[in-house]
């Protein structure tokens, strides 16, 4: 039987399901040399935001299109594949009745360059959010929230996984259980902003969610 305390799993992408945060930062490193050159580590800043956002915030009009071509280009020849572990813990907790779903900060058009190398990504999971269903990216909790929402579940049913600093922020900011992986920051950076640090999807179990769920505040 189901236990209510773990009925829903909310999956961010990059970084987290999917091994692609390096190639990320190849190209918005190089946009930020090019556009921003006076702040340091501009690809860590715009991490967990919208494109529509890193567009508006930092960029000017003008170059927006430009940009998004050349975004488009470098998706298109991106390589995604799952972390290790990943496609696992997925097809375990879904066959023990777990709500799975992606929610991420990707638009539509960079989750068709996913699929193109992951065929069957969407049938792991029963909902795929992406930017353009919440107004505002992370770290605003609205995305997570919507996730709650979409399966009727209360916040303290669902549990996040996330990477980045931004995502983490979201999910403890929606009141949900949250899981972060050192793939963006060290643990010792992240540790203090969720309720668990997990090396890997190979340290992770349905029990063991439930019985942390149990025992550890948020």
């Amino acid at each position: 039987m189901l236990d209510e305390r773990f009925k829903v799993a909310l999956f961010d992408v990059d970084g987290t399901l999917v091994d692609s945060e390096g190639q990320y930062s190849v190209f918005w490193g190089d946009m930020g040399r090019r556009y921003h050159p006076e702040m340091e580590n501009f690809c860590d800043v715009i991490k967990g935001t919208t494109l529509t956002q890193i567009l508006n915030r930092y960029f000017p009009a003008e170059k927006h299109e430009e940009i998004e071509e050349e975004l488009d280009a470098y998706e298109a020849q991106m390589k995604f594949e799952f972390v290790d572990g990943a496609e696992d813990f997925v097809r375990d907790i879904h066959r023990r009745g777990v709500k799975c779903a992606v929610v991420t900060s990707s638009n539509e058009k960079k989750m068709s360059s996913l699929r193109r190398c992951i065929p069957y990504f969407d049938e792991l999971f029963d909902r795929v959010l992406t930017a353009e269903m919440f107004s505002a990216s992370k770290p605003n909790p609205d995305c997570y929230l919507l996730g709650a929402k979409v399966f009727g579940a209360k916040v303290e049913e669902c549990v996040v996984f996330e990477d980045a600093l931004t995502g983490l922020e979201a999910g403890m900011r929606a009141g949900m259980f949250t899981i972060g992986f050192p793939t963006t920051n060290p643990r010792e950076v992240i540790e203090s902003r969720c309720s668990l640090v997990v090396d890997s999807f190979r340290d992770l179990s349905y029990e063991g969610i439930v019985s942390c769920k149990m025992n550890i505040k948020r």
